[in-house]
């Protein structure tokens, strides 16, 4: 590619990033203003609302993700999208490389629930989103637990990025305990998700405009389910030892799993 054609096509990106922060900005106004406020009227059970207010997300995120397939700006695979899918009554734990980590999972798993910083309540796009899907909120540690137990109890998926924030680039995993604590004392299995970016976007110290020189892709790759009870058994253990033998193995499952992937499309980018 020549270096005229390699600029227009980085000052197109340019452009279309512009377009899709508007859109995504734009459509999170209309959900919380127009459609969750009518779903309030139309909807008086709050267990169907709340599940048509998350279906209508993971809609506007997989129409936000083709549009900006379809324009360039990147593109994304999802492997073993199946097993994600089907989950129930699980945790599913993510690493968190950049901003649009939860979109890309959102996208595809429907009816999620999502741990998220009470600091996004006070964001004019998301807060309306948040509030409708009925997201739980990680300042409520009084009854983070309790309303975790029941809603994996009652079969849902509870997407958590145990970073606690997007990952510095170059930096390496360094995960806080409340995933391991929830899954210990919840008795809940977990399902691990790596997510990986071939170019430097959108971390925590990039800004929207820091446009990488090709195309970003996108690699969310499922991996196994981790089973509660190879890591904790109450009769034997304190839960918050097997918490932190937990956290530990998530770490390190997390980094050596990322490094592995990065490899393989490192190797794939060449090939």
């Amino acid at each position: 590619m020549s270096r005229i054609t390699t600029r227009i096509n980085w000052l197109w990106r340019l452009l279309m990033t512009g377009f899709c922060f508007a859109l995504f900005g734009i459509g999170g106004l209309l959900l919380s203003l127009v459609w969750f406020n009518l779903l309030l009227i139309v909807q008086r059970d709050s267990v169907k609302r709340r599940s048509v207010s998350r279906r209508s997300i993971s809609a506007s995120f997989r129409f936000f993700l083709r549009v900006a397939r379809f324009i360039g700006v990147l593109d994304y695979r999802i492997n073993n999208l199946d097993a994600l899918r089907s989950e129930q009554g699980c945790l599913v734990v993510a690493n968190h490389p950049t901003l649009i980590d939860y979109v890309l999972l959102a996208s595809v798993m429907p009816d999620t629930d999502c741990l998220v910083k009470s600091a996004l309540l006070r964001n004019p796009f998301l807060s309306g989103v948040i509030r409708s899907a009925d997201y739980l909120i990680n300042s409520e540690a009084e009854i983070l637990l309790t309303a975790s137990q029941q809603r994996l109890a009652q079969g849902d998926t509870l997407l958590i990025f145990p970073e606690g924030t997007r990952t510095r680039f170059g930096e390496a995993i360094s995960l806080q305990r409340g995933a391991a604590n929830i899954a210990v004392r919840c008795g809940s299995d977990l399902r691990l998700v790596l997510i990986h970016c071939s170019e430097h976007l959108l971390d925590k110290k990039s800004h929207w405009y820091d446009i990488p020189p090709n195309k970003p892709v996108f690699t969310v790759d499922v991996r196994d389910r981790v089973n509660i009870h190879d890591f904790y058994d109450a009769s034997q253990q304190e839960p918050a030892l097997a918490a932190r033998q937990l956290n530990r193995h998530l770490q390190h499952r997390l980094t050596s799993g990322l490094q592995s992937l990065s490899g393989i499309n490192d190797a794939s980018a060449l090939s």
